[in-house]
């Protein structure tokens, strides 16, 4: 069977797209920015298609060409620049259905999220429903899967979160009391009932909630999580949530682990009865404390885990620095600015001048690394800016290089820092 797969390159369709090269099909990724070179296997292709921006059936018709099922696997947490959630959610997979019905493409497998429920007040649970409804109310032959909460060893997103705190050095944080409850499922166990679900036999114009059979709550999937690393326990640490509302806030502005919509669905409710789906797919997933059990660590799980905070302590951090340097210049007298432009050899107007410019680009590279703003081109201005600062001090004033506080020595750091938040921060 030839198979369409949107958000092929995420987590769960990652998983979708080896377990369906594996049962023999033919797979057609469906991706924003599609590799350019050629594909490991032949029976993989890739197309470029942007659910953002592809909201008409029209769009869709030539790319459905010769395609027998479609894979819906794509979705966000939240709105990015350039990301319509709504779009992504609701009207790109509503024309996408469409169209499906225009081309003779009938079956239609849609990876919902189980908080995904009428009533829960979130951009992601709202634009999430009514992508459901659209493909609940077509004519075609659909299965909707509102999945609990979907884990392995290449997960990212909340389950990365959730490894994180788990291997956090003497306690574990939760929010509140951490008794959220989930049914868990294995990425593994998903990918393979999907392929099921492309069967001839399949069942049809259903919504089905995959889950496993054990229900365990935040902290038991936390201790779960430590042990599976081979760390050794630790205590539970439960915060306000106030206090997590508040970083979660911060998460929203600049970016980071932590995000509203996350913790508004994590308080939503994950759990539910594994019976239905088991009936369903005539088969029962394995359990959470199983599937971890039966999944060998990989090599960079224990890095991931313990790195994950790293970022963000970064970004801030190299943001300090600069938005520090820039308020620190603007503040200088104009007395003490000449003086130090006396110094470099500069006259007072050109040295007011290039003293309080580079301050106000200070701030401003501050503001973009805080912001996330194209980081491989800002670290690359940082790169400059520190490398001009360092050659003109060290010509001019060469007894900086001679300081115990070693203030020309530190770029060295300031440097490093710049390119290597640019590689670790993710493409938008």
């Amino acid at each position: 069977m030839r198979v369409m797969v949107l958000g092929g390159n995420g987590f769960i369709g990652g998983h979708v797209v080896a377990c369906l090269l594996r049962h023999g099909h033919h797979v057609s990724l469906a991706l924003r920015h599609p590799p350019q070179g050629p594909a490991l296997d032949p029976r993989l292709t890739a197309l470029q298609a942007d659910l953002s921006r592809d909201t008409r059936p029209e769009d869709w018709l030539p790319r459905l060409a010769g395609i027998e099922a479609v894979v819906n696997c794509a979705g966000i947490l939240q709105q990015r620049p350039g990301q319509d959630i709504d779009a992504i959610h609701h009207r790109g997979p509503a024309a996408l259905f469409a169209a499906c019905a225009a081309a003779g493409v009938r079956r239609v497998i849609h990876v919902s999220a189980i908080s995904a429920r009428p009533g829960t007040a979130t951009a992601y649970a709202r634009s999430k429903c009514a992508g459901d409804d659209a493909l609940a109310a077509s004519s075609l032959d659909w299965v909707i899967l509102k999945p609990s909460l979907v884990h392995g060893a290449g997960a990212y997103g909340g389950t990365a979160l959730m490894r994180a705190m788990a291997l956090l050095p003497g306690f574990m944080p939760v929010p509140g009391d951490g008794r959220a409850a989930f049914n868990p499922i294995h990425a593994e166990d998903l990918a393979e009932d999907i392929a099921r679900l492309l069967g001839p036999a399949a069942v049809s114009r259903q919504v089905l909630e995959p889950m496993g059979p054990e229900r365990v709550s935040l902290r038991d999937i936390l201790a779960a999580l430590r042990c599976w690393l081979g760390a050794p326990p630790a205590p539970v640490l439960p915060l306000p949530l106030p206090l997590v509302r508040l970083a979660c806030r911060v998460g929203d502005l600049f970016g980071g682990p932590l995000s509203s919509t996350a913790l508004d669905q994590l308080l939503a409710g994950n759990d539910g009865d594994p019976a239905p789906y088991a009936a369903a797919l005539g088969r029962m997933p394995r359990g959470f404390r199983a599937s971890l059990a039966e999944t060998p660590v990989p090599p960079e799980a224990r890095w991931q885990a313990r790195s994950y905070f790293l970022r963000p302590l970064l970004r801030l951090a190299l943001a300090l620095v600069w938005l520090g340097s820039g308020l620190v210049g603007l503040l200088q007298s104009p007395v003490t600015v000449s003086a130090f432009a006396d110094m470099m050899g500069l006259g007072r107007l050109t040295g007011l001048a290039a003293g309080y410019g580079f301050s106000l680009l200070d701030l401003a590279i501050g503001l973009g690394v805080l912001c996330r703003w194209r980081p491989g081109p800002l670290a690359l201005v940082q790169v400059g800016i520190v490398a001009g600062y360092t050659i003109a001090l060290g010509i001019a004033l060469p007894g900086l290089w001679l300081d115990p506080f070693g203030p020309l020595l530190k770029n060295v750091v300031v440097v490093a820092a710049a390119l290597t938040l640019a590689r670790l921060e993710p493409t938008r």
